[in-house]
């Protein structure tokens, strides 16, 4: 469905931030993009979105493809309309709008009432609370809630593929479980594809098939997630396991910048 080939991307024409990034996403499959902060996966979203322009993002070099067709270049509202939703890093809700207003503001490129209606219902489907609160202010929604309500934003886009951006991002456990259920829930009743960015990797790992791991702009490993999971770097510096089980902090291996076995 998707695929971002050797991709470079600059900002404000002298920043390199992306360094010949590759990644590939099936149709019908959840990719988790694991990384640090600063490791370009936010960057990487907004070059598939479209949304560089707006911080003075650009493409330099590479392809992106969405279905066969180059969308590198394309303004973001194309990009929507061709099937592509990112659910952004802090929710980002419209705050004096209300719930309502906010699920309807996403169908700007669609025309279709009848399924646009359908869509709504869908929502109220997933997310049953947020529909007693649709006539609240944004603004006035829980994080949860907000959360929930730029998730349906995607699904009132009538998205083929869903790119979620830090989706755990200041919430309770209780509420990332909720969260993460639902979306789980999405891939498996709509067949939503998707691509999460996840700091979670214990999280992103439990719901995804296939994962990469960015450093530095770049992709230095990808694999099946089964196969993730027993890769001694990753139990190490993403999952905080050592050899013998026990629980450490990448952070403060002075080690790990030593250590690299990504690309062997």
């Amino acid at each position: 469905m998707l695929n971002v080939n050797n991709i470079e991307v600059i900002y404000d024409d002298v920043i390199l931030v992306l360094k010949g990034l590759s990644l590939v996403v099936q149709e019908g499959q959840i990719v988790a993009l694991l990384g640090a902060n600063g490791a370009g996966k936010t960057t990487t979203l907004k070059a598939i979105s479209g949304l560089l322009k707006v911080e003075e993002g650009e493409v330099t070099d590479g392809t992106i493809e969405f279905l066969g067709q180059r969308i590198d270049g394309r303004e973001p509202e194309d990009i929507v309309r061709r099937g592509i939703f990112q659910v952004m890093e802090g929710r980002c809700v419209f705050e004096n709008l209300t719930a309502h207003e906010n699920l309807i503001a996403a169908t700007r490129t669609r025309n279709n009432r009848k399924e646009i209606r359908e869509r709504y219902e869908t929502v109220f489907h997933y997310f049953p609370h947020l529909k007693a609160r649709r006539n609240v202010l944004a603004g006035y929604l829980s994080g949860g809630e907000q959360q929930m309500l730029v998730i349906g934003r995607a699904l009132m886009a009538r998205t083929r593929l869903m790119m979620l951006d830090e989706p755990s991002l200041g919430l309770s456990p209780i509420l990332v479980s909720e969260i993460f259920t639902i979306i789980q829930r999405l891939h498996e009743e709509q067949n939503m594809t998707m691509l999460l960015v996840e700091q979670n990797a214990h999280l992103a790992l439990s719901i995804a098939e296939h994962g990469y791991v960015m450093e530095n702009g770049k992709i230095v490993l990808d694999d099946s997630v089964d196969k993730l999971k027993e890769n001694e770097d990753i139990k190490m510096f993403y999952l905080g396991l050592t050899e013998m089980g026990t629980k450490r902090s990448y952070r403060d291996s002075k080690f790990y910048k030593r250590r690299k076995r990504w690309l062997t």
